[in-house]
C-alpha cells in the first residue's frame, strides 16, 4: 500500500509497512480463538474520480465461537481537502492537502462476559501552499464491558501504562473524556489510553510511542477473553450486551471523529461502519433492575477511576 506514498518519503513507508504487519498479526492472533472460522479479506482502492483517493485491506471475521464480529481495517488515503474533523487543535489546516494512514481494530465478541474492545493508531500529513508537512500521530485502546471484573479493569490498565509511561495519567483522562456520550451522560466504556494530535519529541517518538501502543493492545485483551469466554450467559445477560451495544452504536455515529472523518472525507463507508455490532436492541427508557449485576456497571465500573490504585 505504499503506491501513494511519495517514493522518496522512506519514514511514512516505514510506518505503512509497520500498520500491515500489524494488521496481519492482529487478524492471525485473534483466528486462535476461532479455530473453524477465518478472517476474510476485502481489499479496496477508490475509483480515479472520486475526491478521496487511496486504498485499503479491511478484513472481517463474522459468525464464529468466541467472536461474533471482528474487524481489522488499515487504509492509505489522500485528499485535496483536509475535513474539520481531523484536526481539534489544528483548526488553521482545514482545507490544505493531507495523507491518512491506520489501522482501525474492533472485535464484538459473543459472551457478554467478555468485553468489546477497540484500537487505532494512525499517522496524519499535512501539506500544500509551499510548505513541509506536518505530521501527527493518535491512538489508543479501550475496553467496553457489559459486566465488569476488577481483576479486568486493573490488567487492562496496568497494560496501557506500560505501553505509554508517564504519559498514562494525560492518556487515561483524554480516553475517559473523549469515550463519553454527551447526550446521555454517560461513558461509554472503562477507558484505557487516548491520543490524538500528537508530535511531542518529534516524528520519530511519536512513532515509537505509537508502535507501543498498537504493540501492547492484543496481549492485554486476549488475557481477558481467555478468561471470560467459558463463563455461562443466558437471555438475559444477551439482552443487556444488545443494549449496551446501542450505547457503542450512539457514540460511534454522533460523537466519534474517525467515523466522522471517513465519512466526511468520502472514505469508504462499509470499511468505516464495520465498527458497528452485529446485534443491538433499544429498549425505550430502560433502566437495570437497582443491585444488578447490570446495575453495579453503571454505578461502580463506569465511573472513572484510578484503576492502578487498586492493584
Amino acid at each position: 500500500m505504499t503506491a501513494l506514498s511519495d517514493p522518496q518519503d522512506h519514514f511514512a513507508a516505514e510506518v505503512d509497512q509497520w500498520l500491515q504487519g500489524l494488521q496481519q498479526s492482529l487478524c492471525r492472533q485473534l483466528e486462535t480463538f476461532e479455530p473453524e472460522i477465518r478472517f476474510r479479506d476485502d481489499p479496496w482502492r477508490k475509483p480515479a474520480d472520486s475526491p478521496l483517493q487511496g486504498e485499503g485491506l479491511t478484513c472481517v471475521l463474522e459468525g464464529g465461537a468466541v467472536f461474533e464480529r471482528a474487524g481489522v481495517a488499515r487504509s492509505l488515503v489522500r485528499g485535496a481537502a483536509l475535513p474539520p474533523s481531523a484536526t481539534a487543535s489544528r483548526p488553521e489546516l482545514s482545507g490544505r492537502p493531507f495523507a491518512a494512514m491506520g489501522v482501525s481494530v474492533v472485535f464484538h465478541p459473543r459472551n457478554p462476559h467478555v468485553p468489546t474492545t477497540h484500537c487505532n493508531v494512525r499517522m496524519l500529513s499535512v501539506g500544500g501552499d509551499g510548505l513541509p508537512a506536518v505530521r501527527w500521530f493518535g491512538g489508543g485502546f479501550d475496553l467496553t464491558p457489559y459486566y465488569g471484573y476488577d481483576d479486568d479493569a486493573r490488567a487492562w490498565h496496568q497494560a496501557a501504562a506500560a505501553a505509554v509511561g508517564a504519559h498514562y495519567g494525560r492518556f487515561k483522562r483524554q480516553c475517559d473524556d473523549y469515550f463519553f456520550l454527551k447526550h446521555r451522560n454517560e461513558p461509554r466504556g472503562i477507558g484505557g489510553g487516548f491520543f490524538d494530535d500528537w508530535q511531542e519529541g518529534g516524528e520519530v517518538e511519536a512513532f515509537a510511542l505509537t508502535r507501543r501502543v498498537g504493540e501492547a493492545f492484543w496481549p492485554a485483551y486476549a488475557a481477558i477473553v481467555q478468561r471470560r469466554k467459558d463463563m455461562p450467559w443466558g437471555p438475559r445477560e444477551r439482552r443487556w450486551q444488545c443494549q449496551r451495544r446501542g450505547r457503542y452504536v450512539e457514540f460511534n455515529l454522533v460523537w466519534d471523529r474517525g467515523t466522522l472523518f471517513g465519512l466526511q472525507s468520502g472514505g469508504r463507508t462499509e470499511s468505516i461502519l464495520m465498527s458497528l455490532p452485529p446485534l443491538v436492541k433499544w429498549r425505550y427508557n430502560w433502566q437495570p433492575e437497582p443491585g444488578s449485576a447490570e446495575a453495579r456497571l453503571y454505578d461502580y465500573y463506569l465511573q472513572p477511576q484510578d484503576w492502578l490504585a487498586k492493584a
